[in-house]
């Protein structure tokens, strides 16, 4: 809505250029022990464009305005010498806002997934004694036969590290000398277990699991309070208690 340009000067109204000659500064006085700069040259006036001829049917080409033919403006910038080609500095990379920090950059390189490590075999062992909480949580479901049953005031702890493909828990026939590997006939003898009382088997993945093998008086797994069904393999993590007898506890942890 303006009635001239102020890059080229160029009148709507008239359609013709307006010259623009500013004022020279006044000069400076010197100041006292220094000195002046040289003052400065009169500017030039700006040529009028020149209009373009119009295009075919009477229309306006496509420079109706002469933008092209137009000198840079001498009020607005520094003064150019004329025909000189600008120059286009790129600007230095500004650091990173604080408001970007949580903008991460890409890799370099794409990170290749790693593949998964191999475990080695995994060792567990099986830690063997009497339990005085399984005991007396045995004395309150048992019937009187149980009465004469006594916890044994002491108890050497044993161990024992699980290895193969199954460990047998019960007690030694004297008849034929056949023993588990988890003999519990040996001082204290626990009354309470059969001969072949479970079997700790080894799974796929290195852990173990306890069967019970129809003992008389039943296998229970942490505590529980209903044996576990005969035959059926019963997962154990570390630090599970598989509990056999009338007081033993067998705890199998892993490594």
């Amino acid at each position: 809505m303006a009635p001239f340009c102020e890059e080229c000067r160029w009148n709507f109204l008239t359609g013709t250029a307006t010259s623009y000659t500013p004022i020279a500064p006044a000069p400076q006085a010197p100041r006292p022990g220094g000195f002046s700069a040289p003052p400065a040259p009169p500017a030039q006036p700006v040529p009028p464009a020149q209009p373009v001829p119009p295009g075919p049917h009477g229309q306006p080409g496509p420079d109706g305005f002469g933008y092209h033919d137009s000198q840079p403006s001498r009020v607005n910038r520094p003064a150019e010498p004329l025909g000189a080609e600008p120059t286009h500095q790129q600007a230095p990379p500004q650091p990173p806002r604080a408001d970007d920090d949580w903008v991460l950059s890409p890799p370099a390189q794409p990170q290749q997934p790693r593949p998964p490590q191999p475990q080695g075999p995994q060792s567990w062992t099986a830690y063997i004694g009497p339990d005085r909480d399984y005991f007396m949580a045995m004395m309150r479901r048992s019937g009187p036969e149980a009465a004469g049953l006594n916890l044994p005031a002491y108890a050497p702890p044993k161990q024992l590290p699980l290895q193969g493909n199954q460990v047998s828990i019960g007690r030694r026939r004297h008849s034929t000398g056949e023993a588990p590997d988890i003999d519990l006939s040996v001082p204290p003898e626990d009354p309470g277990v059969s001969h072949q009382h479970a079997v700790l088997v080894q799974q796929p993945d290195g852990s173990w699991a306890v069967v019970d093998q129809n003992s008389t008086n039943g296998t229970t797994v942490n505590g529980g309070e209903e044996p576990v069904q005969p035959y059926v393999p019963i997962q154990l993590q570390d630090g599970d208690r598989v509990h056999v007898g009338a007081w033993t506890t067998i705890t199998v942890r892993r490594g």
